[in-house]
């Protein structure tokens, strides 16, 4: 039953000529793909070799890590049931569910079948991801840049197999799985020969990605970034890099938000990157200093990348991730946060008066302009967003944060 608070506020959005149940409709139908690693601190469920590496760290010890793949999917089951829609979970290649110990260049589709059962069961689709640190072999910063063939090798035949197992996620879901690859490779110091290191890293993405997969079934992506630990004064896959690679080979760019400078804005770029490349991935995070993957907030940076997505019509060829992993607090509550923030950044921009906005934009009337800009401000935001837990039959406010705390109190116990 609709309340007397969301009759009264869809009233104000319709004085702007602004349609609040189509605007939840539309939010409805988007999927956001939910990041794993956030439930158990980027650990995986293999036995590890080598270091993070890259700037992939997570701080804190919080109570009730996931520790096995059971727990992590209890986990992300209760995370999903607070939040409204249906979305998908993004698996990293280390969260294998299988007794078997395969290296990274055996896995295969197998290893990974308990997901794609409670996938199917739950009614979620599933991307997934190649995982090219925390091993021996990535130990230097360097996998498919490496100078050594045989390294590059392993990571090549990697990255193959991670593209059949997504591939066929996507073919038995349903639905595309996005496989997006990232790698850690840079340097410490000042390199004397970038492009050797760049040149051997466009050969390998070649190599992995030769064997054309139906789109249907398979997105592939490419990621880039400014710097990590142990690479600060050289990243071979910069952004650069991957920009003229996605625009030459046809693959999805992935945008990361803390992958920049922290001048630099996300939303600023959509629409540039969005004239050359046809499919867009987001992950989203919020950077502090540098790519630290603190948990979203509903802040302006998340605001102003909803709006550019809704205003320039880029949702139907733009999938939206989360990338964040803070062990400092209940790691279910960041994942029902950080959804939720993505979700409400998202429904703020379609309940803009976005004709009234661009109209005056074109007459050149930045006075109006402003005063609308500022005057929706005051527009009874969260009023809608409540209508939308309602029909979705999950908690907001204190119900919520009940809700959460509860889940966190039954889970503490965990070594």
């Amino acid at each position: 039953m609709m309340s007397k608070d969301y009759d009264s506020a869809r009233a104000q959005f319709a004085d702007w000529g602004v349609d609040t149940d189509a605007a939840l409709a539309t939010l409805s139908t988007i999927p956001i793909s939910v990041h794993c690693w956030q439930g158990d601190d980027v650990r995986g469920f293999e036995k590890r070799s080598g270091t993070s590496g890259g700037g992939i760290q997570a701080t804190g010890n919080h109570p009730g890590r996931a520790r096995n793949p059971d727990e992590l999917r209890a986990d992300l089951d209760f995370a999903f049931a607070q939040i409204p829609g249906k979305h998908r979970l993004n698996l990293h290649a280390c969260y294998l569910d299988t007794h078997e110990s395969p290296d990274r260049d055996q896995i295969a589709y197998h290893h990974f079948t308990p997901w794609v059962d409670w996938a199917k069961d739950k009614g979620l689709g599933l991307d997934f991801n190649p995982t090219f640190f925390a091993h021996a072999k990535a130990d230097d910063n360097l996998t498919l840049s490496h100078p050594d063939a045989g390294i590059r090798d392993f990571w090549i035949e990697h990255g193959k197999r991670c593209r059949e197992i997504a591939a066929q996620m996507g073919r038995e879901l349903g639905t595309a799985a996005v496989n997006n690859i990232w790698v850690p490779d840079g340097s410490k110091d000042t390199p004397v020969d970038r492009m050797a290191a760049r040149r051997r890293l466009e050969t390998s993405l070649d190599t992995m990605m030769a064997d054309k997969l139906p789109k249907s079934e398979l997105i592939d992506a490419v990621e880039s970034k400014l710097f990590g630990i142990g690479v600060e004064s050289m990243t071979v896959g910069s952004h650069e890099f991957y920009l003229g690679y996605a625009i030459r080979k046809g693959t999805a760019l992935c945008l990361d938000m803390g992958h920049f400078h922290p001048t630099e804005s996300v939303a600023d770029k959509l629409s540039s990157v969005a004239l050359s490349v046809e499919d867009i991935l987001l992950h989203v995070s919020r950077p502090v200093r540098w790519d630290s993957d603190h948990v979203i907030l509903l802040n302006d940076d998340l605001i102003a990348m909803a709006q550019e997505l809704v205003f320039a019509d880029l949702l139907p060829r733009t999938r939206i991730g989360l990338d964040f992993f803070d062990a400092t607090i209940s790691r279910t509550a960041a994942w029902v946060i950080g959804v939720r923030n993505m979700q409400k950044a998202l429904l703020r921009a379609f309940l803009l008066p976005q004709d009234k906005l661009k109209a005056a934009e074109n007459a050149l009337d930045f006075t109006t302009r402003l005063i609308l800009t500022e005057e929706a401000r005051d527009l009874p935001f969260a009023a809608i967003w409540a209508e939308h837990c309602n029909r979705a039959s999950v908690p907001v406010g204190q119900g919520l944060l009940a809700k959460l705390q509860g889940y966190q109190d039954r889970v503490a116990a965990r070594g």
